[in-house]
């Protein structure tokens, strides 16, 4: 009987175990040991986020490209020590608001010190920036733990590049757990924010190294570029809208660029060259912008959840930039 009951008290531990490292998610997680904290940083982005709005398509790039890498860990935030984090990887290059979290990081120190994640601040902020400036809420479930590995060549094999193919988009997206129609959804977030010139340069100047431009290119907007905006290649200071006329506002702009060739980046024509991806397009930008909305935040949940850290898994980093130990 004594056996019995010491391998009964094992498999109690060991379930409690797995349990407390495979926790899931939940609406609310800090309502007992920080119940501050969402109220925190909403009312930071909704002080701020006025200033520089810009910044709200930042936070949203910023949190797909910490999900897509380790999952929605935080470590697009570390930076580079002995070894080359994410942030210094060419995709992350442009990525902008670091700053932006680390002030929200101090507020909510100061309340509830080694409690909120990183991670969670991140997705939390890009949900309220695009929430504030009048673009889609959606849900966001926390409890996610910050993770202490960030790799620069794990973020450059990982994270879609603008001039990706539908293949590598596929494939990318795959491995994320999302589908086509994850793909289409978020790439709409292009419809705010804007892109350096050297993002897509080639594609005016020199798409298959001959000096040629991309045929896939609206002839007359890839001759507006190069005449009023990205007047050589090696144009790294010019900005350029992705959605001209609407880069603030989330709506349906963007399917309507990339319908009429003119989405700036070859990712974003390459949803014209499946025939999913296209009737996908032309669905939304025919539907209405509620619709557009409800679908975008199910992926953008959906996304927000890529093998997060949860339980006793990674840390609560006390420093966004820098692991505890």
């Amino acid at each position: 009987m004594g056996g019995q009951s010491y391998y009964k008290v094992l498999i109690i531990c060991v379930v409690a175990l797995f349990v407390s490292t495979h926790a899931q998610l939940e609406l609310g997680f800090y309502a007992k040991s920080c119940p501050k904290a969402e109220n925190i940083i909403t009312n930071f982005v909704h002080d701020h986020i006025h200033n520089a709005p810009s910044l709200a398509a930042a936070l949203l790039r910023m949190h797909f490209h910490d999900c897509f890498v380790r999952g929605c860990d935080g470590s697009v935030l570390l930076n580079s020590t002995s070894n080359e984090a994410e942030k210094d990887a060419p995709p992350n290059l442009t990525v902008r608001g670091f700053d932006f979290i680390d002030r929200i990081k101090s507020l909510v120190e100061a309340e509830c010190p080694s409690v909120v994640s990183c991670a969670d601040i991140i997705a939390l902020a890009a949900r309220d920036s695009i929430v504030h400036t009048g673009g889609p809420s959606w849900k966001v479930p926390t409890g996610r733990r910050d993770g202490v590995i960030s790799n620069k060549t794990e973020a450059t094999n990982n994270i879609p590049a603008p001039s990706s193919n539908f293949t590598t988009l596929q494939t990318l997206f795959a491995n994320q757990g999302l589908d086509l129609n994850d793909l289409v959804l978020l790439s709409g977030a292009h419809t705010i924010g804007i892109s350096l010139c050297t993002s897509f340069s080639n594609r005016l100047y020199n798409f298959t190294g001959k000096g040629d431009e991309d045929p896939s290119l609206d002839s007359e907007y890839a001759k507006n570029l190069k005449t009023l905006k990205c007047k050589n290649i090696n144009d790294n200071t010019t900005i350029v809208e992705m959605d001209p006329g609407s880069r603030n506002t989330f709506d349906l702009g963007y399917y309507s660029q990339v319908v009429k060739r003119r989405g700036l980046f070859e990712s974003d024509a390459a949803l014209l060259t499946n025939s999913t991806t296209k009737s996908l397009v032309n669905q939304f930008l025919q539907g209405s912008i509620q619709k557009f909305y409800a679908e975008f935040a199910k992926s953008i949940e959906k996304m927000g959840q890529i093998n997060v850290k949860t339980g006793t898994q990674g840390e609560i980093r006390k420093h966004c930039a820098f692991i505890n130990s």
